[in-house]
């Protein structure tokens, strides 16, 4: 059976740690292989040798506390310190020591524990450099931002939330962002935040909050589910970008263009009534020039409504086709969920127009039986779109022997300015027109 005192000595020379014992007066008694690998002395060149060797030079002081603490009795625990190598290089060590005693109690030395504290130190530099990283960007981000745990309880914001907000953590965490949330909207936006963590899933939402100066701004707030390795929310991390300034010059774009609607109606308007003085005298003249007239309305209507942005195809088939709701003949419309451009809703939206209007005069819905069917297609990219009108159970098409201004909304405009394939074919048994061009026409989604 192997010897205790055998026992601790292979203990100690097989240590990974620096152990070195010495007297109350800091010299070496012993020194294992460790300590040989750490400080690069062999033992026979530091037993009999002070520790003070190991000391640098502004260091010299802690061997006086240190040996003054365990004369005392007392133990100094783990610290962090710098120790010079056999080689004259610095490095960053922890050391521990504690007194030692003979078998009457006295304090006769004591047992220094060292290690290579440059891989911990490391780490924590790197942590800290991560640290100081992510709080620079986020306390300097335009956004107000937080973190919450996955139950919603939010336990950080940025600089910029306290900045506004002028409150505290104490103040804030958990729920407690409720109280600088305007009382009209605040359990709307806490039902639709439960209702995002509920089904974890990606939450926006627009609403006031009040700062620290007592009035209210608009943010739009975004909040995205950080999961883990297994898939499951660990954290939520959200921010609050103000929109109060963006939000009023929409507004103001709205009711600019709602005003330059109202003027363009009533030049519109006048232009009717020129129209009606300068050719009292043909009344089917007046007529054509008052449907289209309507028609730039309509899709200056949707455009506005739009803000002047896309335009849903099947809307704007809709509109401008809601004047023959009472025609004998029927109209069906259906294809691809798409959007136009709006140069190119102006000229589908008169073209469209100009159909119906000669269709309830000569064609298919002149007639009950009559049918108009109108399709399209919109390839997925958005790369193509093709439009079609096809007229049956009219009466029998005979192909005009002049083309006029109609002719030229329904196919010539639509190649100029679209620089679209249009065909127009008088067929016996009904008419078909056809319109294809390339992508540059559509709003592709994201856009």
């Amino acid at each position: 059976m192997i010897e205790v005192h055998d026992f601790y000595e292979a203990l100690v020379e097989s240590s990974d740690d620096a152990i070195v014992a010495k007297d109350i007066d800091g010299i070496i008694v012993s020194w294992n292989p460790a300590a040989e690998r750490l400080f690069g002395y062999a033992a026979h060149e530091m037993i009999g040798q002070s520790m003070r060797r190991l000391l640098p030079p502004d260091r010299q002081g802690e061997e006086d506390a240190i040996l003054a603490r365990i004369r005392a009795g007392e133990r100094v625990g783990q610290f962090f310190t710098v120790r010079q190598h056999r080689s004259g290089k610095l490095i960053e060590v922890s050391v521990s020591v504690s007194p030692v005693r003979n078998a009457a109690g006295t304090i006769v030395g004591a047992s220094n524990m060292a290690r290579d504290a440059r891989p911990l130190l490391d780490q924590q530099r790197r942590l800290q450099e991560s640290e100081e990283r992510f709080r620079m960007l986020a306390d300097n981000m335009a956004q107000l931002a937080w973190t919450a745990r996955p139950d919603g309880h939010i336990v950080w914001y940025n600089k910029r939330w306290y900045d506004f907000t002028g409150t505290t953590l104490a103040q804030m965490e958990g729920w407690g962002w409720r109280s600088v949330h305007h009382p009209d909207h605040v359990d709307r936006v806490v039902r639709s935040f439960r209702e995002a963590i509920d089904a974890a899933q990606d939450w926006e939402d627009t609403f006031p909050m009040r700062g620290a100066d007592g009035r209210y701004r608009w943010f739009l707030s975004r909040a995205l589910p950080i999961r883990d390795a297994a898939g499951q929310v660990s954290w939520w991390f959200g921010t609050n970008t103000d929109i109060t300034e963006v939000r009023e010059k929409t507004e103001q774009i709205r009711l600019l263009l709602m005003e330059v609607n109202h003027r363009s109606k009533n030049m519109l308007a006048t232009v009717q009534a020129l129209a009606r003085r300068s050719a009292p005298d043909d009344p089917l003249y007046v007529a054509r020039l008052e449907e289209r007239v309507r028609s730039l309305a309509i899709n200056q209507d949707i455009l506005v409504q739009r803000e002047w942005r896309e335009v849903p195809l099947a809307e704007l088939v809709a509109a401008q086709l809601s004047f023959i709701a009472a025609a004998p003949g029927a109209l069906s419309a259906a294809g691809d969920e798409c959007a136009l451009t709006p140069r190119a809703a102006e000229v589908v939206g008169m073209a469209l127009h100009e159909l119906a209007t000669n269709s309830l005069k000569h064609g298919a819905l002149s007639v009950p039986g009559g049918h108009v069917d109108i399709g399209w297609t919109c390839d997925p990219a958005a790369t193509a779109f093709v439009m079609e009108w096809r007229e049956s159970g009219g009466p029998p098409v005979i192909p005009p022997s002049t083309q006029g201004f109609g002719t030229r909304l329904i196919r010539d405009v639509p190649q100029h300015n679209l620089e679209a394939q249009v065909t127009l074919d008088y067929r016996p048994e009904g008419l078909r027109w056809t319109l294809s061009c390339d992508g540059s026409v559509l709003v592709r989604p994201g856009d």
